[in-house]
């Protein structure tokens, strides 16, 4: 919904559409005389010039103009959806019912016969911008109370994502790190093709909340195999793959109740594949090149270079440098050679990220 004007609180924002001058100087003084903000427009297609330059609280429309009538300018505001929650009412010299069905029906709220009477026009104006306030206080409540769900929903999961972690005390803040480096790097790719066509504001948001999720399927790992220092044996690092399905195949549970919840799909897709190497010798499902989902293309990079840098109980923490060069030798083969550029353009910020939290 578009916002409601905060120009003038109590009145409202009123553009007025006419194209005979009588009209629309009399219409624009005696709105301005109860205290409206106005805006008087002589012809369609400069209202739509005028909308576009400023979105109004409600429209005053003429329906007989030349040019473009008032039908389709109505119907040009409602097929956009910036605008199409402005009411319309049409102020007109048409009588017959047919016209008025056919104002409701282009998108109109109201409809004033002209000649007309100031205080019919001033009450129904009026009770179109209450009732577009009350609206718009509505949809803020709502929106207001869907944000503190999610963001509660996303606090617990990311909180049995740690616990599944806190198995592994060499992991630090292995979670909370990855998380930026997955949110850097999208926004790197968000700015060049073809990537600015994929990555959008809600797809870095929901890398960012759904990057922890990645690992979550460890849990079912037993910790001879997870706390293991040394070289894992075939029989154990096949165990130890498991944990992509397992951790896919939990959250599938969930999409099965939530089927269009773009988060959690990201966190099935991550889980899954961000073992996969773009030379198709990875796993789970061996995918190769872009047949590997971009997110999780996306999650190899951040969570390869953070074990990289970090302890863990079977290898100590590399440099920055030799972490840097494992990265960039590994482009062609076990990353997207394209995320590996985004990297290195980054891998600055990603050091400086990464001492300040927890890397020697």
């Amino acid at each position: 919904m578009a916002n409601v004007s905060k120009t003038d609180p109590i009145r409202g924002n009123i553009l007025v559409v006419d194209d005979v001058p009588a009209n629309l100087t009399l219409l624009t003084g005696m709105l301005k005389e109860k205290g409206y903000r106005v805006r008087p427009v002589p012809s369609g297609k400069l209202a739509l010039k005028a909308v576009e330059h400023e979105a109004p609280d409600l429209i005053l429309l003429d329906i007989t103009m030349p040019g473009m009538n008032g039908f389709e300018v109505c119907q040009k505001l409602k097929q956009d959806k910036r605008f199409h929650d402005i009411p319309i009412i049409f102020i007109s010299a048409l009588t017959e019912t047919l016209d008025k069905v056919k104002a409701f029906g282009s998108g109109g709220v109201d409809y004033v016969t002209k000649p007309f009477q100031f205080d019919e026009v001033e009450a129904r104006v009026e009770t179109h911008l209450k009732l577009r306030r009350y609206q718009a206080h509505l949809e803020d409540l709502v929106q207001e109370q869907v944000k503190e769900i999610s963001d509660s929903q996303i606090s617990t999961i990311f909180a049995l994502s740690k616990l599944s972690e806190s198995r592994d005390k060499e992991t630090g803040e292995h979670l909370e790190r990855v998380q930026i480096y997955c949110k850097m790097l999208a926004e790197k790719l968000s700015q060049q093709e073809p990537y600015n066509s994929v990555i959008d504001a809600a797809f870095i948001h929901n890398i960012f909340n759904a990057s922890p999720l990645h690992d979550i399927g460890k849990v079912a790992s037993p910790d001879y195999v997870l706390l293991k220092s040394g070289k894992l044996t075939e029989e154990e690092f096949a165990m130890m793959k498991k944990h992509a399905h397992v951790g896919a195949n939990t959250m599938a549970a969930v999409q099965q109740v939530y089927k269009k919840n773009a988060f959690i799909n990201m966190g099935i897709t991550i889980a899954r594949n961000h073992h996969e190497r773009w030379d198709g010798t990875g796993y789970p499902d061996g995918l190769k090149g872009e047949d590997i989902p971009l997110a999780a293309r996306i999650m190899a990079i951040a969570d390869v270079y953070d074990a990289l840098r970090s302890n863990r109980c079977y290898k100590g923490a590399f440099s920055r440098d030799r972490s840097r060069e494992l990265i960039e030798d590994g482009s062609g083969t076990q990353f997207d050679p394209a995320l590996v550029v985004a990297f290195l353009a980054l891998e600055e910020e990603f050091d400086r990220f990464g001492r300040q939290m927890g890397y020697v």
